[in-house]
């Protein structure tokens, strides 16, 4: 598949918006609600990625599209936000992270009809080099524990869990979400 990988605009909410929903869908079967996972909304997505997307302290947004230009997956990321007392206190193994020297992974989906395809191994790879281009030494990321997709294709990646976790109610369901690291210059 030829893909094509651009930051994203405020015009591309709705296409942003479409694989997020449909990426959720397929990817959090297993771990989210039905009636959840079917109540989200493409059009309520649209509105909080245009308003993320024209907002002066904005992430950064990588939009992979595929034929035609039609968007296929996407990445989001920033700076590392500031640890919070209801957050891992850095103490064991994981530690809290430096925003100044960290940046989030903070989103990677993509369609499920280019799983596999290299897509994703793409947009990981030009988010990684965008992010050390831009002085990031360490990038991190939460995953779900149970999403085994998921984790494996961000292992394969290099990238590794760091022993921190946390429980977040999502859909009515508690989670247990890993943190995973990387080293951005290895």
């Amino acid at each position: 598949m030829t893909t094509a990988i651009r930051e994203a605009t405020p015009d591309d909410a709705a296409a942003l918006a479409a694989v997020h929903v449909l990426s959720w869908r397929a990817a959090y079967g297993d771990l989210l609600p039905g009636p959840y996972l079917d109540a989200l909304d493409p059009e309520e997505r649209a509105a909080v990625w245009r308003a993320r997307l024209a907002a002066p302290d904005r992430p950064t947004v990588l939009l992979a599209t595929g034929a035609g230009g039609r968007a296929v997956a996407f990445s989001c990321f920033r700076a590392w936000p500031e640890e919070t007392p209801d957050e891992p206190d850095g103490s064991g193994a994981a530690g809290v992270l430096d925003p100044a020297t960290t940046a989030e992974l903070a989103a990677l989906y993509a369609l499920p009809e280019v799983w596999g395809t290299g897509v994703g191994r793409e947009l990981l790879a030009a988010s990684t080099e965008a992010l050390a281009a831009a002085g990031f030494r360490t990038a991190a990321l939460w995953v779900f524990a149970g999403n085994a997709r998921g984790r494996r294709f961000y292992e394969a990646a290099g990238w590794r869990p760091d022993g921190a976790s946390v429980r977040d109610v999502t859909g009515g369901r508690e989670l247990e979400e890993l943190r995973y690291r990387r080293e951005l210059f290895i």
